[in-house]
């Protein structure tokens, strides 16, 4: 007898198990296609990493002070600085923050002098060159910025990458 109480007990915990894995099953089911449909969704456009070239001009009181030209990627902090050698403080320092925003970028730009800083945010799409107004008053502290990603038809032909003349060798080496 106690072989067949065995045999119950043993039928009824299958049942059980049974059960809770259907829910189990229902309850997860959901929630694992919803995880693999976002592995399986293109990354948005603002979370992808692109390499960009930056051009900038700065201007204090209308005479070029510099002119710094950039490699730098979405969503990461770029900074440079011209220290002349043996100077304590450098020349200007300049961060710049790009991040990817649909088929443009958000900008974020910050700018430090000996006489003074400027801030900006702006939106600024492939190819698109802008001037902006950092000072008290224009023409103090003016900045133009010129955005393109790299390796695009637009960035080859800036860089005169597109004409190969036969018989010579070009190298180009880029390191992001």
């Amino acid at each position: 007898m106690p072989a067949v109480g065995a045999t119950r007990r043993t039928d009824a915990l299958d049942e059980g198990s049974t059960m809770d894995r259907t829910s189990l099953l229902k309850t997860w089911l959901p929630g694992l296609a919803l995880v693999l449909l976002a592995f399986l969704m293109p990354t948005p456009a603002h979370a992808r990493s692109e390499p960009l070239y930056f051009a900038l001009e700065v201007r204090r009181d209308g005479r070029l002070i510099a002119q710094p030209k950039l490699l730098g990627q979405s969503g990461r902090t770029l900074r440079a600085e011209r220290r002349r050698p043996g100077a304590l403080a450098p020349d200007y320092r300049l961060v710049l923050t790009p991040r990817g925003e649909g088929d443009g970028f958000q900008l974020q730009l910050d700018l430090s002098l000996p006489e003074g800083e400027g801030h900006s945010q702006l939106a600024l799409l492939h190819g698109q060159e802008r001037k902006l107004q950092l000072g008290r008053v224009p023409g103090e502290l003016e900045v133009s910025l010129l955005l393109m990603k790299v390796d695009s038809p637009e960035f080859r032909a800036l860089m005169r990458l597109t004409e190969e003349k036969p018989g010579t060798v070009q190298s180009v080496s880029s390191s992001i």
